[in-house]
This record gives structure tokens, C-alpha cells and sequence, in this order.
């Protein structure tokens, strides 16, 4: 009495596999286009650093910046809600640092980003960049 049952199940077993096959063989090639993760491109500096909310012209400007250091910048800074006019309030700014790497190649990468608007230096070596107006400056009293 088994035979005839594992013999009942190995058919309907070979027909539902090949109806898979055949089935799959019919279906349409789909095209699937991925979008770039830019946020692999930085760390956050505490789990505190508000980023999730960066567009994607200023993460593109940080993969820009970890592509042209070689490290990955650590975001000390990001969305400032109650930050007045500042571009932080708009979540269009982050304060960077990329350890091991020099202020002055920091600087160098973020000033070729494609998109950077506004780059700041200051004393305690964080530098700001952002997607604002084009401007510079530096907040250490030197020139």
C-alpha cells in the first residue's frame, strides 16, 4: 500500500516542479535600477548626531570627501532644529572630521565636492560644509 503512495507523491512532486520551471521561464525580465547609499560613506559621531534627514546632495558631497581622503568623515554635527538661520536648522549642514587625515586635505576635498555651498573651518579643527550659498569662512580670529 506504500508503493503506490510514494509513487502518487513523487509525480505530483515532478509536476509541480516542472510547472515552477516552466512558469519562470515565461516571466519578464524586470529591470531593477539601485539607488546609491551614500550613508555608508560617513560614521556618526555619537547616536545622538541627527542624519537621517540629509539630502542627497550633501551625502553625495561626503562620499565626495571620503572618496578624495580615503577614510570616511565622522559627522560631529547634522540637523540643529532650533539653530536660527543656520543651514544646520534646514538639515543642509554637517560638521565633519576625518581622522588621520589633515584640516587642510579636508578642506581641499570638500571645496572640489560637485554641490558644496558653503565650507567652514574652526580652531578646535572640525571643518562645515553644506549645500547652502557658496561662502567661506573661518572662526578662529586668524586669516
Amino acid at each position: 500500500m506504500r508503493i503506490p503512495y510514494r509513487v502518487a507523491l513523487a509525480c505530483l512532486l515532478t509536476l509541480s516542479l516542472n510547472t515552477a520551471a516552466l512558469a519562470g521561464s515565461r516571466e519578464e525580465r524586470r529591470v531593477v535600477k539601485l539607488k546609491h547609499d551614500y550613508t555608508a560613506a560617513y560614521t556618526l559621531q555619537r547616536v545622538s548626531v541627527r542624519a537621517n534627514c540629509f539630502p542627497k546632495e550633501l551625502r553625495r558631497v561626503l562620499a565626495h570627501i571620503a572618496h578624495k581622503t580615503g577614510r570616511k568623515p565622522v559627522i560631529t554635527s547634522g540637523h540643529r532644529p532650533h539653530s536660527g538661520g543656520s543651514q544646520h536648522s534646514h538639515c543642509y549642514a554637517a560638521d565633519i572630521r576625518v581622522p588621520g587625515v589633515s584640516e587642510k586635505r579636508v578642506l581641499a576635498a570638500a571645496a572640489s565636492a560637485p554641490g558644496i555651498g558653503g565650507i567652514g573651518r574652526y580652531c578646535n579643527g572640525l571643518v562645515h560644509v553644506d549645500i547652502g550659498p557658496k561662502r567661506i569662512w573661518r572662526h578662529c580670529g586668524r586669516r
